[in-house]
């Protein structure tokens, strides 16, 4: 089978080589699966770097996200383990956090649907307590973890303000469903946020960015507000201020999802049944702004690393266009 392989840890393009391997062997308690779509992730540019928290050992397959069939024809949705990742036509995966893909989604849709919906629902719900009436924050609101808490704001029946940098992102973000886009790079985030709130602040603030956006919440957050950091996309880890937590008193808390495969799985597989109803019932749908073909797998993980992409990108096998035609919509 082909599958693309990191040889070397560096920029994805440069590293990333598209081989001809052996299909792999799953291992005790795993699943083979063909893969009908693989959605690109910002971990796997990570992983590219050997930047990431898990380093798998040299040559391996990225791609951490799929939708794939299982050899009894089931079309499920997974994590690969690594080595074996979804950027190849099989890959391989742990049997118990195998799930059943939504009927409501495509191929591509439902590849993208597991880590940053699972991400957003733990991060605005199971930390954050994300209320009705409540006002949301939203950084990178036109990407692909972005996007994924607008809409789990909006079907919460939060007011949701997204941040982006540049136009083409806040017109996206704007039929994504936030109430108020911010742009970055001409708007004043703080003003703009207290503005909108009556001088209030956002009850929650959703940061897959770190860095220069984290500061900027910290000072746009409400009384008794939760800043949810998810990840760190700008590269710039911020070291809070816990003596402005203290006397504005906010709370700031991290989200490991990956951590509750481990010590809660059945909270994710409660959590995949929610966004199966959602998807059914058009709460959510994920914003897909490209499929892209297998050969040009490395120039996609390029493209989220260096930050230029809105929604997400997916990869199709060489027969993915067939395939994610004949799925459900």
């Amino acid at each position: 089978m082909q599958a693309w392989r990191v040889h070397r840890n560096g920029e994805p393009s440069e590293v990333m080589r598209l081989d001809e391997v052996d299909r792999p062997t799953p291992g005790e308690g795993q699943l083979l699966l063909k893969v009908r779509a693989a959605n690109i992730n910002f971990p796997d540019a990570l992983l590219c770097r050997g930047h990431y928290q898990v380093r798998p050992p040299l040559p391996f397959t990225p791609g951490v996200e799929v939708c794939g069939e299982t050899e009894d024809g089931r079309r499920v949705i997974a994590t690969p383990a690594l080595p074996y990742g979804g950027l190849a036509e099989y890959a391989v995966a742990d049997a118990a956090a195998v799930l059943p893909a939504p009927d409501a989604l495509d191929d591509a849709e439902a590849a993208a649907l597991h880590i940053g919906y699972q991400t957003g629902f733990f991060g605005l719900h199971r930390r954050a307590g994300l209320r009705e009436g409540e006002t949301l924050l939203v950084h990178a609101a036109a990407g692909g973890v972005g996007s994924a808490a607008v809409q789990l704001g909006k079907a919460t029946g939060a007011t949701v303000i997204g941040v982006v940098g540049g136009a083409d992102k806040a017109a996206v973000a704007r039929e994504l469903g936030c109430d108020l886009v911010i742009d970055r790079r001409t708007d004043d985030i703080v003003a703009a946020v207290k503005d909108a709130t009556g001088g209030r602040g956002a009850d929650v603030v959703y940061d897959p960015v770190g860095g220069d956006a984290y500061a900027k919440s910290a000072k746009c957050v409400a009384f008794e507000g939760r800043i949810v950091v998810v990840g760190f996309a700008s590269g710039d880890i911020p070291a809070p201020a816990l003596n402005h937590a203290l006397v504005k008193n906010y709370s700031i808390l991290g989200l490991h999802w990956g951590l509750y495969n481990q010590q809660d799985p059945e909270a994710v597989r409660r959590c995949h049944d929610t966004l199966t109803e959602y998807a059914a019932k058009g709460l959510i749908k994920p914003l897909i702004s490209d499929r892209v073909g297998f050969a040009d797998a490395a120039a996609a993980v390029q493209r989220v690393a260096d930050g230029t992409t809105t929604g997400r990108l997916v990869v199709l096998p060489a027969a993915g266009e067939a395939v994610t035609e004949g799925a459900a919509k």
